[in-house]
């Protein structure tokens, strides 16, 4: 604890400091300035009053022992001890939080995104279960009451697709599907599979936080833009005119198409939208990286070896590899009801942040 009271006091310090900046006159004069310094000041001030409670419960904890040492009348004893677990269970309690509160924010947080599923390794197979994967989050984004948008699909036989583009939006989708990121393995005898050989298949997928406007500015001699006719599984026209979009950004090359609107503004938009969120995550990446921190990679080239979580139907089992948690309810998880693993996640991520702040 003796690191984590040290980062307290320096919070405590500086919200004193700040409260004194917000008084002085020559902040008093600036708008932007006092606007900036009260955002600061709010973002400290749950830690100070969560701090001034901790010297307080450690002050009367200290003060209670020093009573159980001097009082003979055992029945005041008895008292005291009671008084001083109580205490302690607090004091652990107001800990714990504090460690919490002093931990990274998420700079994401609150954001919408965007999900990508792509077919791996298993030809078929694999389009199949990215088909699933993208019922699953979908499923699970009605669960919790969050809006879904299909930005851009290529679709496969039997119900599968190569790729499939899609926003999440909604109060907390961010949060708990951020950790979908990476590679998802599936075990099973595929319906096209004749002889009850069970076969192993991948899909990637990548979660993006969708980014404003004006977080991302993208200069339009930087794009190219080309137009084409959209086309349906098995390459038939849905439509006759050039409603199709591709765009590439110059700079990085990346490309994205998107072919699913019947109008050339609406899938403009569309992939204008996923270009933003990927130069953003981009940009947020190479903020981590210049910073020397590590950073978990999202998505892999769909090889065995990157994966993340496993599909095991034959013995129904999901078995998440970074919690090391095996999960036996599959056709609910398959059926959107995530909620166990995406906790379970995010224990395991706030794990991994005490273990950062020592």
């Amino acid at each position: 604890m003796g690191l984590i009271l040290d980062k307290l006091q320096s919070v405590e310090a500086r919200c004193r400091e700040l409260e004194r900046l917000l008084c002085a006159p020559e902040t008093l004069a600036d708008s932007n300035l006092v606007r900036d310094l009260s955002r600061e000041r709010a973002s400290l001030e749950e830690v100070v009053t969560q701090y001034g409670e901790y010297k307080k419960v450690q002050s009367d904890l200290d003060e209670t022992e020093a009573l159980q040492k001097e009082e003979k009348d055992a029945e005041f004893r008895s008292y005291l001890e009671g008084e001083r677990n109580r205490l302690q269970a607090r004091r652990d309690e107001l800990e714990h939080l504090l460690t919490l509160l002093l931990l990274p924010k998420d700079p994401h947080e609150g954001k919408n995104i965007l999900m990508e599923i792509r077919a791996g390794t298993g030809g078929e197979e694999a389009a199949i279960f990215a088909g699933e994967l993208l019922r699953m989050y979908t499923r699970y984004a009605e669960r919790n009451g969050w809006k879904t948008e299909l930005m851009s699909t290529s679709a496969a036989g039997l119900g599968g697709v190569k790729e499939a583009i899609f926003s999440i939006q909604g109060k907390g989708a961010w949060s708990h599907l951020k950790f979908e990121s990476g590679v998802h393995r599936v075990q099973r005898v595929p319906a096209t599979e004749s002889g009850g050989r069970i076969h192993t298949s991948t899909a990637t997928v990548a979660v993006l936080p969708e980014a404003e406007e004006f977080e991302v500015v993208i200069n339009p001699s930087e794009l190219r833009v080309d137009t084409y006719r959209a086309s349906g599984a098995g390459g038939q026209h849905v439509n006759k005119t050039e409603s199709a979009i591709r765009i590439t950004h110059l700079p990085t090359g990346f490309v994205v198409a998107c072919q699913d609107e019947r109008s050339q503004h609406q899938n403009r938009e569309k992939a204008m939208r996923v270009l933003r969120a990927h130069l953003y995550e981009m940009m947020q990446r190479q903020q981590v990286e210049e910073q020397g921190k590590m950073r978990r990679e999202q998505v892999g080239t769909g090889e065995r070896s990157e994966k993340i979580r496993t599909y095991n139907f034959p013995q129904s089992r999901i078995t998440d590899h970074r919690v090391g948690d095996s999960f036996h309810n599959t056709q609910q998880i398959m059926d959107g009801d995530l909620d166990e693993i995406t906790e379970q996640l995010k224990r395991w991520e706030e794990e991994q942040l005490l273990k950062s702040v020592g």
